[in-house]
């Protein structure tokens, strides 16, 4: 069958976007009226506050919350200080621009020997492992920070009264800076860098070189220090810009983490046995880099940290103007991840208005002739001085005339891009990312897909707009959709979106996996369920692990699971069969738009992996928490509920007896008080002399209970209230049931 994009535009309140292959849905994207995407947009924002500890600043760009702007994503045309350092400054970048862009030509060169590095390693050689971690750790050092460079060690009360004195120098040094930066000056701009993969601690080991970091973790929300020894980047996405990172758009050779050599080894104490389990495989704890399909994901991720002195609080003052770019989208209490590095996405390319690299070629364009040939057709462009252009996967097999074109296309954009901002007035909204139809045309269209249909007369005539001005020899691929069917009920697609909501994944062979989300990571149990076709129980595992590699992959894209994710496969016993699991999983991964890190299977048949969130999951999206439980899926028992119920009433009267009380609580509780608890109730009125009346009132809700005072309670004459209970006194046993035994004596023979 034909492979199809299905646009439902039919509802101005939502679109949907599904590729079908077949009948098997391969991507799902959708954007809800009430809530539009922010990631790509352009602001002129003000700087509201600089947070040393952090490294970053906190921006008024326009959205519901402050955005946050780590250090590290400052352009240096930004930076308060002398007109001579700054060029001093962009000189310098613009050196390791030129350096780099030297060192990408071999950069197929330097794969291959890289990848005959780690066929050695694999061999066993602790030689040859020692002598590929010492190259890694040369190649490490080389996009690290110099550990002699140090900054000033300013307090934070010094920094508040330096912001508030020089406000106002900040925001007139703001506006000249944005003003520069729209006008692309005669400036090298060359971004600083960033941690390589985005939002957690990228920690450098002074010994080894080796560089581990984690993406969409979200466990801190730091800043980017630049001291010299760690480099920090903010929860959601800080360092990692939209506009430098390409470097991920390549399956990178794995980075070994630690020498996992060692036997296994027992304890034993007097509480029982300890165990530590060690793998004996010399790759089971490296980590590889997949996916990065997605269009902001195209500008490459070369800039590396320039060697300087400076802190955040010495060169960004309040109120001052910058132009941003948001990077991560709002999220439960955290605000929008922004950067300066500006990056605009077109079919074939990326234009970075502010980044000064003549041009660039996708990582994933492996092929010698054809990035030599997209080399000659980019030189041709005649980018602008200190701007940058990288040409995409897409626009590999495209010809000269296509991929000018659309560069003009972004040309043209920057430039209504840089007069709005010369016009508006912080804050403000300079430049929206295209709609849902416009993105979707834009990054999912691609020579595989045979057609395009679209329900609804609005999204039709936007679809065929953008491909006329994008593909003009395309445009008769985008088709109208007008049965009275809806598009995705004809298509099978409902019944697919729906089970796209339950945690159960039906398998094929009978076997199933469960998908649970919770906030600190994403659990994938795999079953084999009723797959018995297998003649061993380790044949029925591989095969069960084989297709769940597969339906994870495709449920990590349409569900959007990102951050990090745990998968328990079903135990094997030899390492080839968990080896081939591995690969079967991280094939299927290469072309996921996010950027993932994955590792390896464990001795308990764990594998630990990381996704890029590119927009909220599925669940989050549709979903609220249910508001009996809470969001747990679980709920109190009666007799549960019925207990705490009667221990409120007795903590209420201990409080305040002078009047009647009346309790209202679900039906099933106030029957379990009233046929379980009566005697308890009564006591509780013969103790403190008053009535209580239960009553059954299924509005209450998740609290379980309310508890209303009455009327004045008419208390007997010489009552008294009996604020605590008698001690307890442990009664003394009868003297005569008290016996006392005579030993007798021991008769010796």
């Amino acid at each position: 069958m034909p492979n199809k994009m299905l646009i439902d535009a039919s509802h101005p309140e939502e679109t949907r976007v599904v590729v079908v292959r077949g009948n098997r849905i391969e991507e799902f994207d959708f954007e809800s009226q009430d809530k539009k995407q922010l990631k790509g947009n352009i602001y002129l924002a003000r700087v509201t506050r600089v947070e040393p500890s952090l490294q970053a600043a906190f921006v008024e760009y326009g959205g519901n919350r402050h955005g946050f702007l780590a250090f590290s994503e400052i352009h240096p045309d930004y930076y308060q200080i002398p007109v001579a350092d700054r060029q001093a400054l962009l000189r310098a970048e613009a050196q390791e621009a030129e350096d780099e862009d030297d060192e990408d030509g071999d950069g197929d060169d330097r794969q291959n020997r890289d990848r005959g590095r780690r066929g050695r390693r694999r061999g066993g050689k602790s030689r040859d492992r020692g002598e590929h971690k010492r190259d890694a750790g040369a190649a490490d050092s080389d996009d690290s920070v110099d550990s002699s460079d140090s900054g000033s060690s300013d307090s934070g009360s010094n920094d508040s009264s330096s912001n508030d004195s020089r406000s106002n120098e900040g925001g007139e040094h703001g506006k000249d800076a944005v003003a520069q930066n729209v006008n692309a000056s005669e400036k090298v701009d060359t971004p600083s860098a960033p941690s390589e993969h985005g939002e957690d601690v990228a920690n450098h080991s002074e010994a080894s070189g080796d560089e581990t970091s984690r993406d969409e973790t979200g466990h801190a929300e730091t800043g980017h220090a630049e001291t010299g020894h760690d480099e920090t980047g903010p929860s959601e996405g800080g360092p990692n810009s939209i506009a430098a990172s390409i470097e991920s758009d390549v399956i990178s050779e794995a980075v070994p983490q630690a020498d996992a050599a060692g036997e296994a080894t027992s304890t034993d104490n007097d509480r029982g046995m300890l165990e530590e389990v060690q793998s004996s495989h010399p790759d089971d704890h490296e980590v590889e880099s997949v996916g990065a399909e997605d269009a902001l994901e195209e500008a490459r991720n070369r800039r590396k940290p320039v060697r300087r002195q400076y802190k955040i609080q010495e060169v960004i003052k309040r109120r001052q103007i910058l132009l941003v770019q948001v990077v991560k989208e709002e999220r439960g209490n955290k605000g929008a991840a922004l950067t300066t590095y500006l990056s605009l996405a077109g079919r074939y390319s990326v234009l970075m208005p502010n980044t000064a690299r003549g041009g660039g070629i996708s990582r994933k364009i492996t092929n010698a002739q054809d990035r030599k040939r997209l080399k000659e057709v980019v030189a041709d462009l005649e980018v602008p001085q200190g701007m940058g252009v990288i040409l995409r996967t897409a626009g590999e097999s495209r010809t000269k005339a296509e991929i000018k074109r659309d560069y003009e296309y972004l040309m043209r954009l920057w430039e209504n891009v840089r007069n709005l901002t010369l016009q508006s007035t912080a804050p403000a909204l300079v430049y929206e990312e295209g709609s849902l139809i416009k993105r979707s045309v834009r990054d999912l269209y691609n020579k595989d897909i045979d057609e395009i249909l679209v329900s609804g007369e609005e999204g039709y005539r936007e679809a065929k707009d953008f491909m006329r001005m994008l593909m003009p020899s395309h445009a008769k691929v985008v088709q109208p959709f007008r049965d009275t069917t809806p598009i995705f009920v004809r298509n099978g697609i409902e019944a697919q979106l729906d089970r796209m909501l339950q945690p159960q994944v039906t398998l094929k062979s009978g076997g199933y996996i469960i998908i649970n989300q919770t906030e600190a990571l994403v659990a994938i149990d795999v079953n084999s369920g009723r797959s018995t076709k297998e003649h061993s129980i380790e044949d029925t595992a591989l095969h069960t692990n084989l297709e769940a590699a597969e339906e994870v992959a495709r449920q990590l894209r349409l569900r959007d699971l990102a951050g990090l994710i745990v998968i328990d496969f079903i135990d094997m016993e030899e390492n080839r069969n968990n080896r081939s699991v591995e690969k079967r999983l991280k094939d299927h991964l290469k072309n996921d738009r996010a950027r993932i890190q994955v590792g390896r299977i464990s001795h308990f048949g764990l594998m630990e992996m990381s996704r890029q969130r590119i927009r909220a999951s599925v669940l989050e999206s549709t979903m609220k928490p249910c508001p009996h439980c809470g969001g747990t899926g679980h709920v109190r028992s009666d007799s549960s509920v019925a207990l705490m119920v009667v221990r409120a009433i007795e903590e209420f009267l201990l409080k305040d007896s002078r009047s009647h009380i009346t309790v209202r609580t679900p039906a099933a509780t106030a029957l379990y008080v009233l046929n379980h608890k009566r005697g308890t109730l009564v006591e509780l009125e013969n103790r403190f002399g008053l009535t209580i009346t239960v009553e059954a009132d299924d509005t209450v809700g998740a609290q379980h209970y309310a508890i209303f005072r009455g009327a004045l309670a008419e208390k007997p004459e010489g009552f008294v209230e009996v604020r605590t209970l008698p001690a307890y006194v442990e009664p003394e046993e009868p003297a005569d049931e008290i016996v006392i035994e005579e030993e007798e004596d021991e008769v010796v023979a």
